[in-house]
């Protein structure tokens, strides 16, 4: 029979082990996830997931680096450097189309996984022009010519009756790039993301027109990798759904806003603390702001189809959104969320 005292020591080593054992466990190092994004709304979910520990939870530790440009994006996603990018959607379906500017060393193979947002885009101005009619005969910044969002810029100047031929195009790399070349005034304009176009419309630049009120839906940011990189790594893809949902969901309780806005004022160079406050309304309007399911906008993604089909590169018809997409690592991380 066993003694008072020797079940109490049993106790107390069983206690001990377990304890050890847990303390192994949170020692267990996280997994390196490499990623890669253009500045803007899309990045606020990253940081608060690592402030926040909602990455880690998931057992990765996730690196964000900014990219220039598309083309870089592109060559290094395609490359291995980066596991995941925050990138255009159009950018996914320009290379998989053997349609994007870097000349890539084989196939693409690239597919988007979760979308972030709309993209919420708009043509914002120098300050001395104020309507569309002005900017005949000026110069406008892009990203590149045939991938990313030029081909919304085009959409929308040429609702407002400006043609390819009345404005030159030059390419200038991504949104914090094209902002800074319009606050120096060295384009007349270009299409801004949020909150990149609050700095300047907080600088006394216009917004001409919102990208959405001009085409309806569209599928802007979205997670996207390589579709063999994706099935090596679907662990870790999952896990940063989730992280990145979680942070999302932080984000949309207004009891955070506070919180989120310093994060912006910290993070996003020119950003002054009026600006992030609307940022952050903006980024978290439930209707207009960054996705609370990380869905892909079937609608969205049919208008990035029809504008590449109408000034991509040959004009090549493109109608199968499903093509580019693949939900099942959404559907698996997040379930009946």
């Amino acid at each position: 029979m066993i003694s008072r005292r020797d079940m109490i020591g049993y106790l107390a080593l069983g206690a001990g082990l377990l304890a050890m054992g847990g303390t192994a466990l949170a020692q267990q190092p996280a997994t390196p996830f490499k990623v890669v994004a253009f500045a803007g709304a899309s990045n606020l979910p990253f940081w608060v997931g690592q402030e926040k520990g909602f990455f880690a939870k998931e057992g990765i530790a996730p690196t964000l680096e900014i990219t220039p440009n598309s083309v870089e994006m592109a060559k290094n996603l395609h490359g291995g450097r980066y596991d995941m990018a925050l990138t255009s959607v159009d950018n996914i379906v320009a290379y998989d189309e053997g349609q994007g500017e870097a000349d890539l060393p084989s196939k693409a193979d690239f597919v988007a996984l979760f979308g972030v947002d709309n993209g919420m885009l708009s043509v914002m101005s120098v300050p001395e022009i104020k309507t569309f009619a002005e900017l005949k005969g000026k110069t406008l910044s892009v990203d590149a010519m045939t991938t990313g969002f030029a081909f919304v810029l085009r959409a929308v100047l040429a609702k407002e009756g400006i043609g390819p031929n009345d404005v030159t195009y030059v390419k200038v790399g991504g949104g914090a790039q094209r902002l800074e070349a319009l606050l120096k005034q060295e384009q007349a304009g270009t299409l801004l993301n949020t909150p990149l176009d609050l700095v300047a419309e907080g600088k006394g630049f216009n917004r001409l027109a919102r990208g959405a009120d001009v085409l309806g839906a569209y599928q802007g940011i979205v997670g996207a990798a390589r579709r063999d990189t994706a099935a090596k790594m679907k662990t870790e893809m999952e896990a940063f759904i989730r992280g990145f949902h979680a942070s999302v969901t932080w984000l949309a309780d207004p009891a955070h806003k506070d919180e989120a806005a310093g994060m912006l004022v910290a993070r996003m160079k020119g950003m002054e603390r009026p600006q992030a406050e609307k940022a952050y309304d903006r980024l978290l309007d439930p209707k207009e702001g960054i996705y609370r399911d990380l869905r892909i906008s079937r609608e969205g993604l049919e208008t990035v189809l029809r504008l590449r089909s109408e000034y991509g590169p040959g004009q090549v018809k493109l109608t199968d959104p499903d093509r580019y997409v693949d939900l099942s690592y959404l559907k698996a991380a997040l379930g009946g969320r």
